[in-house]
């Protein structure tokens, strides 16, 4: 290998035209919108998503935007057996993929006293688990093809930084970070770029169902916290644009935002800074949790009668 090819690799996928890309989570926000783009720019795409009745929506909407989706099918990326057979069918009727995008993924936020086992699992098996299903079933045909391609996984500003009650979210977010950081070199050799994509606030469909452990969304001030995180967002197009560059230029690290790019570059740089900065937020989350629990029990009827009653 000589000096260039170890400091640089031309970039996999200079272009979707023609190309075969696979997308998960592809009936709305960050996925539909990828999709999209990819269509625009040619893609022969195939796509899945957990919803059927939404996944059918979506690529009516692809094939009228003047896209091409070659093949769709709805299933659960947390299911190992449902990806395998859904690879098989793909093989089969498409062929093999030129880029994998990792998309689909769910929220949940909370404290470790208040998250259950189910939470924690949830979130490893679709945001962990989920691509690690999709790169077993689809990524070994790319090799073994050795024509190169691209591998996109879509991790979160959670998955850099140690936001306040994400650490169920952060266990699947950090461990797709790692899954990508070691594949970025093993799958280099065989010419297959990977993209690592950390949105901060992206206006999607996910923020309205987040799920918060222990703390009441109707609360106004909870409900003020959540107004101001969709004034800092991005829009799904945004976010796509940047993925699709990201293939294209054979980015590793993909940011959807300069606020995330900074934080991060910030948290390396400045430690304890980024330590105190943390402590903080985590004090102001912990006295939102306080007053949403006091509003909780405020409204709860003493006489559990008197609320079936009503």
């Amino acid at each position: 290998m000589s000096l260039r090819d170890l400091i640089r690799m031309d970039p996999p996928v200079p272009t979707l035209r023609g190309r075969r890309v696979l997308i998960t989570g592809a009936a709305s926000g960050i996925g539909l919108a990828t999709a999209l783009a990819a269509a625009r720019d040619g893609a022969e795409l195939v796509l899945t998503d957990l919803h059927a009745d939404k996944l059918d929506e979506a690529v009516t909407t692809v094939t009228e935007a003047g896209g091409h989706v070659a093949f769709h099918s709805a299933g659960d990326v947390s299911d190992y057996e449902w990806v395998r057979s859904f690879a098989h069918e793909v093989d089969s009727e498409v062929g093999v993929m030129d880029v994998v995008m990792n998309i689909a993924g769910i929220s949940v936020w909370g404290t470790v006293e208040n998250l259950e086992h189910r939470h924690w699992r949830s979130a490893v098996d679709v945001n962990l688990m989920g691509p690690i299903h999709i790169i077993e079933c689809f990524v070994p045909q790319m090799v073994r093809r050795g024509h190169g391609g691209h591998l996109v996984n879509v991790s979160s500003a959670a998955g850099l930084l140690a936001f306040p009650w994400h650490a169920a979210y952060s266990a699947s977010k950090f461990g797709i970070r790692g899954v990508s950081e070691v594949l970025r070199f093993d799958l280099r050799r065989h010419h297959i770029g990977v993209s690592l994509v950390c949105p901060g606030a992206v206006a999607t469909p996910l923020v309205n169902s987040v799920e918060i452990v222990g703390i009441d969304r109707t609360d106004p001030r909870v409900a003020k916290q959540i107004d101001a995180f969709h004034r800092v967002s991005v829009t799904p197009d945004t976010a796509a644009a940047a993925i699709i560059k990201g293939i294209k230029k054979n980015r590793f690290m993909v940011y959807t935002s300069f606020d995330i790019r900074f934080g991060y570059w910030w948290a390396r740089k400045f430690a304890l800074p980024y330590e105190i900065v943390m402590r903080i937020a985590n004090d102001r989350f912990a006295h939102l949790a306080r007053i949403s629990a006091v509003s909780r029990t405020e409204t709860v009827p003493a006489d559990p009668d008197a609320a079936r009653e009503r």
